[in-house]
């Protein structure tokens, strides 16, 4: 799909607020609201627009740690990074997960509660029955941005 600067403005609006109301997009947007509605659909029915979802404040529910981990796995194979995968993706802790290039295999963002919820995490999954070799975690000590806007 391509995309113009409409459905660019479209974007940005939503990314700032997903629950906006379409006659205040639309206004935000410089369109009249039927326009707007059909413009929307088209990009979720594109997949531009994947889903929506509330942004909890991690804190305030009690996860107060976001903990980074750069994993090296036991192998390289296939095999190995497709059972570390689906491992990764049933841990409700591991909030993020990427395969890298370079020093590491994978980097996570886990969120826990306290430095000793993590010991427990990792001792139980970040291990090799998840086809994990070494772990090597770090710990921020403050979060200067967070965004889940893309640069539109």
């Amino acid at each position: 799909m391509q995309l113009d600067d409409i459905d660019r403005r479209i974007l940005r609006e939503l990314q700032q607020d997903g629950r906006m109301q379409n006659i205040e997009l639309a206004r935000r947007v410089g369109l009249s609201p039927s326009p707007c509605l059909r413009r929307v659909k088209l990009l979720e029915d594109a997949g531009v627009i994947s889903r929506y979802v509330a942004v909890v404040d991690q804190a305030k529910v009690g996860l107060q740690l976001s903990m980074f981990a750069r994993v090296s796995l036991t192998a390289q194979d296939a095999e190995t990074i497709d059972q570390f995968i689906a491992a990764m993706k049933r841990l409700p802790e591991v909030v993020e997960c990427y395969i890298m290039l370079g020093e590491s295999d994978a980097l996570l963002r886990v969120v826990v509660s306290d430095l000793a919820d993590y010991r427990r995490f990792q001792a139980a999954n970040l291990t090799r029955k998840n086809g994990i070799q070494t772990v090597k975690t770090d710990v921020p000590s403050e979060t200067i941005k967070q965004t889940f806007a893309l640069p539109l």
